[in-house]
């Protein structure tokens, strides 16, 4: 039996789930798509996409975890949020998640203010905390999105143009 067509069902599937995950905060979406991508080099033994190209691809995904970070953190401080704004992000992110699109919407927002008022913070400032860590994280999946589909578009300009040398 030829496993090939389960194999790359199965890198298909990683990748879409690390396309979702670059949205959906639970998930760790440029790492999935990754994964998904090293299994469809690995499926014909790194032949036509090649070491160099899972090289990039892999630094591609470090930028995208730090840049995650990053980014989120910087909104928070740019606005004079805290580290209760930013952990409170992150938790009304995930949270956000159970209530669909408005919530991962406005969870990180939520969750940011609720963790500077935490800190004894006026409403003002936990306001801006609030706008500060949720910019953040938009900015941070709107970069980690784009980086996934360059990722996406480089394994798919490797194997096209192989297809387009061996006619």
């Amino acid at each position: 039996m030829d496993w090939t067509i389960l194999w790359w069902l199965l890198a298909a599937l990683t990748v879409i789930a690390g396309l979702a995950g670059t949205v959906v905060p639970a998930l760790p979406g440029v790492p999935l798509v990754f994964a998904g991508l090293f299994i469809g080099a690995w499926i014909d033994h790194f032949e036509i996409v090649g070491w160099t190209t899972i090289g990039v691809l892999a630094v591609l995904t470090v930028i995208a975890v730090v840049v995650d970070f990053v980014a989120s953190a910087a909104g928070a401080r740019y606005l004079g949020a805290g580290s209760r704004a930013f952990w409170g992000a992150t938790a009304g992110a995930v949270v956000g998640i159970f209530f669909g699109i408005p919530g991962m919407l406005l969870g990180p927002f939520i969750g940011a203010v609720l963790g500077e008022l935490s800190g004894g913070n006026d409403l003002v400032r936990s306001g801006r905390a609030g706008v500060g860590a949720w910019l953040g994280m938009v900015v941070a999946t709107a970069v980690k999105l784009a980086i996934a589909f360059l990722m996406i578009g480089l394994f798919l300009f490797r194997v096209g143009f192989e297809q387009i040398s061996t006619s």
